[in-house]
C-alpha cells in the first residue's frame, strides 16, 4: 500500500499535469491538443486523470477533496474538447460540410496529424450501397487493397467509419468521463459530432431537409422523382449509414457505463431518422388519387423490405418510437394502396363524359383503365398481400340502375385482388354501354362496343399476370361479348342493304312477261346503289384501330355481300343491259364493290373520302 506521503506527491504531480492543459489559465494549452502529441504525452495525460479519480475515491480529507474535484473538473473540460477534436478530425473535409462554430471550443487537427489510415466517407457509403444492390453483400467481391474493411450481415453492410486507432483514443476518453460522471456531456458531444456526419451523408444521398407541409405542397410530377431518390437513399441510410454509426457508437462506448453506445446512437441518428421518414409519411397521408397508387406501392415495397433492417437497428428501447414510425408508415401506406383502389373502382362507374367519340374508336377511358390494370398486375405480389377483402359490388345497392350487378359466387377461390380486377372490367363495359348510347346509329354503338371490348381482351392477353388474374375463364366471356357485338353491328347495317338483293317482288306473270318486271328491278338496284353508297360514305370514315380486327370484319362483310351481290348480278344484268341507260341501275361491278369495302372502317376525314371517290 502506498504511503500517505508519497500519496500526496502522486496527486501533487497529476495535478501539475492536468493543469499545465487547462485552457482557460494557459496559452500553450489553448494552442495545442494533447492527442495530436506523440503517444507519451497522451498517456502521461491519461494517468493523471486516473490518478486524480482514484484520489478522489480514496481521500477522506476536505482539502484533497476540494483540490482533486477541481482539477477532475479541468480535466472533464480538456477531455471534451479533445474528445470533440478527435471526432471533428475524422470526418473528411471534402465529403462533409462542417461549420466548427455550431460546436463550441471546438479544434481541427492540421493535416499532417490527421492518421493516413484509411476509412470510409459518405463517397464511400455511396459506392457500397452500389455493391449491396448487385448482390454482392458478404462476398467482398470486387474489393481491392485500398477498400476499407466491412462487416456485412444478409443485407446490412457496417462500414469502419474511423480507423481503430482513432477509436482506441475516443474510447479512452469515453471511459474516463463516463466513469467521472461527465456522460452527458460525453453523449452530447458525441452527437452533435457525428449527426454532423450523418447530414453530410444525408446530402450526399440527396436525402432533402423538407417538412410534411412542404412535401404534400409539392407537384406530383416533382414528387415521382423524389420518391425514387428516396427510396435509394433510404436503402443505402438504414443498412449503411445508420448501421454503420451504430457500429461505430459500440465500438467506442460498448460496455462503458448503461446503455451508452445506444443513447450515443440514438443522439445521433434519431434526428435524421425522423428526417428520413417523414418523407415517406408525408405522401402515405397526402390527397389520393390513382395515379399515385403506384409509387405507394414502389414506397411500400422499399419500406417493407427494409423494416427486418429497421428493427435490426433500431433494436434498442430507447430507438423503439423510429421502429414504431416505420410500421405505422407501411400501415398508412398499404391504407392508401387500398383506398386509391378503391376511389379508382368509382371514378371509371362515374366517368361522366357524355361526348361520342368519332367513328367509334376505342374510348380514352378504356386505354386509361386498360392501361393502368395491365400496371396493376405488375404488383400483383404486393397487392395480392395487401387487397384481403372483395369488392362492393352492384348487389350491395339493390335496384341501383346505375350500378351494375355482378354475382362472384361463379369465381370462387379467385383471389381478391383478381375479383377487383375483373369487377374494373365489369363497370368499365358498364360506363361504356352507357357511352354507346350517345351514338343515334345502331350500327357505330355496336362498333364502339366491339372496338372497346376487344382492345379489353387483347390487353389481357398481352399481360401475362393480368391473364393469370382474370382468368381463361372471364377472358372467353369478354371474347364472346366483343363478338357478339361484331355479329350485331353487320346485322344492324348489312340486313338492310342484302335485302334489296333479294327475289321477292321482281317476277311477274303473263304471257307477254320475260317474267321478271323490269321497273320493279330498276328500283331494286336504285335502292341498292342508295344504301350502299350511304353506308359506304359514311362507314368509311368510322375506325377500327386493331388492323387485324378490321380486316376480319371486312372479310365476314365481303362473305355476306360479295357472292349475294354477284348471284343477284347474274340473274338479272340481262334485263337491265337490254333497256335504255344500264349504267344509271347497274352502278357497281362485283370488283367495284370489292375495292368499296377496302374503305371501311378507315376512320377517313369526310373531306378526304370525298376526294377518294371522286378521283
Amino acid at each position: 500500500m502506498e504511503s500517505p506521503r508519497n500519496a500526496a506527491a502522486t496527486l501533487e504531480s497529476a495535478e501539475r499535469i492536468i493543469l499545465r492543459w487547462d485552457s482557460t489559465a494557459s496559452e500553450e494549452a489553448r494552442d495545442r491538443m494533447i492527442f495530436e502529441g506523440d503517444r507519451r504525452e497522451i498517456d502521461t495525460y491519461l494517468t493523471a486523470v486516473d490518478e486524480i479519480q482514484r484520489s478522489m475515491e480514496s481521500t477522506a480529507l476536505a482539502d484533497d477533496q476540494s483540490k482533486a474535484s477541481s482539477a477532475i473538473q479541468i480535466a472533464m473540460a480538456r477531455l471534451e474538447d479533445e474528445f470533440r477534436n478527435l471526432l471533428i478530425s475524422h470526418i473528411e473535409p471534402d465529403s462533409c460540410v462542417f461549420d466548427p462554430s455550431s460546436v463550441s471550443s471546438s479544434r481541427r487537427s492540421s493535416a499532417s496529424s490527421i492518421d493516413s489510415s484509411r476509412y470510409y466517407s459518405e463517397d464511400d457509403v455511396s459506392r457500397e450501397f452500389d455493391v449491396v444492390q448487385r448482390g454482392a453483400a458478404g462476398d467482398g467481391e470486387g474489393e481491392d487493397s485500398t477498400t476499407p474493411s466491412y462487416r456485412s450481415t444478409n443485407s446490412i453492410r457496417e462500414i469502419d467509419l474511423i480507423p481503430p486507432e482513432a477509436i482506441s483514443d475516443l474510447r479512452s476518453i469515453a471511459e474516463r468521463m463516463i466513469s467521472a460522471g461527465y456522460t452527458r456531456e460525453c453523449v452530447q458531444v458525441y452527437g452533435s459530432v457525428r449527426k454532423s456526419a450523418v447530414d453530410a451523408g444525408f446530402k450526399k444521398l440527396g436525402v432533402e431537409k423538407l417538412s410534411i407541409g412542404d412535401i404534400q405542397r409539392l407537384e406530383w410530377e416533382v414528387l415521382e422523382t423524389k420518391i425514387r431518390r428516396w427510396i435509394r437513399a433510404a436503402k443505402a441510410c438504414v443498412r449503411i449509414l445508420f448501421a454503420s454509426e451504430k457500429s461505430l457508437c459500440q465500438q467506442i462506448f460498448d460496455n462503458i457505463g448503461t446503455a451508452t453506445d445506444e443513447a450515443c446512437f440514438v443522439e445521433t441518428v434519431k434526428g435524421p431518422a425522423i428526417q428520413l421518414f417523414n418523407f415517406a409519411e408525408a405522401i402515405s397521408i397526402s390527397r389520393r388519387s390513382p395515379e399515385k397508387l403506384f409509387k405507394i406501392l414502389d414506397l411500400h415495397d422499399a419500406l417493407s423490405n427494409l423494416l427486418p433492417d429497421i428493427d435490426a437497428v433500431f433494436q434498442s428501447d430507447s430507438a423503439e418510437s423510429i421502429r414504431v414510425q416505420a410500421a405505422e408508415i407501411l400501415t398508412r401506406l398499404a391504407e392508401a394502396a387500398r383506398g386509391i383502389l378503391s376511389e379508382f373502382e368509382n371514378a371509371v362507374l362515374r366517368e361522366p363524359s357524355r361526348v361520342p367519340v368519332p367513328g367509334g374508336t376505342i374510348h380514352p377511358l378504356t386505354r386509361y383503365v386498360m392501361n393502368y390494370i395491365s400496371l396493376i398486375s405488375d404488383y400483383k405480389q404486393t397487392l395480392i398481400e395487401l387487397i384481403v377483402s372483395k369488392p362492393s359490388t352492384g348487389s350491395r345497392y339493390s335496384g341501383d340502375p346505375s350500378i351494375p350487378d355482378m354475382d362472384f359466387a361463379e369465381l370462387e377461390g379467385r383471389s381478391p385482388l383478381s375479383l377487383h380486377l375483373i369487377w374494373i372490367i365489369v363497370i368499365l363495359q358498364f360506363n361504356l354501354d352507357g357511352k354507346s348510347k350517345l351514338y343515334k346509329d345502331d350500327s357505330i354503338a355496336h362498333l364502339f362496343m366491339m372496338n372497346n371490348v376487344h382492345y379489353i381482351v387483347q390487353k389481357i392477353k398481352g399481360s401475362p399476370d393480368l391473364r393469370e388474374l382474370i382468368g381463361d375463364d372471364f377472358l372467353k366471356k369478354l371474347t364472346g361479348k366483343f363478338q357478339q357485338a361484331a355479329n350485331s353491328y353487320q346485322r344492324s347495317t348489312w340486313v338492310r342493304v342484302l335485302y334489296c338483293l333479294r327475289d321477292e317482288g321482281l317476277h311477274v306473270s303473263g304471257s307477254f312477261s320475260s317474267g321478271v318486271s323490269k321497273t320493279a328491278l330498276r328500283e331494286r338496284f336504285k335502292a341498292f346503289n342508295s344504301i350502299f353508297d350511304e353506308v359506304h360514305r359514311i362507314q368509311a370514315t368510322w375506325l377500327i384501330p386493331d388492323t387485324q380486327l378490321r380486316e376480319e370484319l371486312r372479310i365476314s362483310v365481303s362473305e355476306k355481300l360479295i357472292p349475294a351481290y354477284r348471284s343477284f348480278l347474274g340473274r338479272f344484268r340481262s334485263h337491265i343491259e337490254s333497256g335504255r341507260h344500264p349504267e344509271t341501275y347497274i352502278k357497281y361491278s362485283v370488283e367495284d364493290l370489292e375495292s368499296a369495302l377496302l374503305d371501311f372502317f378507315e376512320g377517313y376525314p369526310v373531306s378526304q373520302h370525298l376526294r377518294r371517290r371522286s378521283g
